[in-house]
């Protein structure tokens, strides 16, 4: 017999798992939708760019050893050569304006900024739509 506290335990663990796979599936979806992006930037030769790490609340940015395009105007998000997703807001700091920062990738969301403010939340799609016409 199982008790109660069993019975939650594991209705918990079926809905983290469930999460876990509506994650991954639309990270897939958002990663394809990045894919055919590049695909497009390169057939109308648009070139990637060097990126730079904007410091969170200021006009300073800062090296990486990143090559891409921004996805937004602010230059706050970007895409690599690679297809990976860049968050470029980065802390203040001494070091990095010397030597640069080395950032790491964000699994791609299928709405950009989900949770800000008002009228900051965007479907990839669109977002890239939008960059394309630019």
């Amino acid at each position: 017999m199982t008790s109660w506290r069993d019975e939650r335990r594991q209705a918990a663990a079926e809905h983290a798992a469930a999460l876990d796979r509506k994650k991954a599936a639309e990270t897939a979806q958002a990663r394809e939708l990045l894919r055919e992006f590049i695909e497009q930037l390169r057939a109308r030769a648009v070139e990637p760019e060097p990126l730079r790490a904007q410091v969170v609340g200021s006009n300073t940015s800062y090296r990486t050893t990143l090559t891409g395009w921004y996805l937004r105007r602010n230059r706050s998000l970007a895409v690599d050569v690679d297809g990976n997703f860049y968050i470029l807001g980065v802390p203040a700091s001494l070091k990095s304006r010397v030597a640069g920062v080395q950032l790491q990738p964000s699994d791609p969301p299928l709405v950009v900024g989900r949770g800000a403010r008002d009228g900051e939340s965007m479907p990839l799609a669109e977002l890239l739509r939008l960059r394309l016409e630019s």
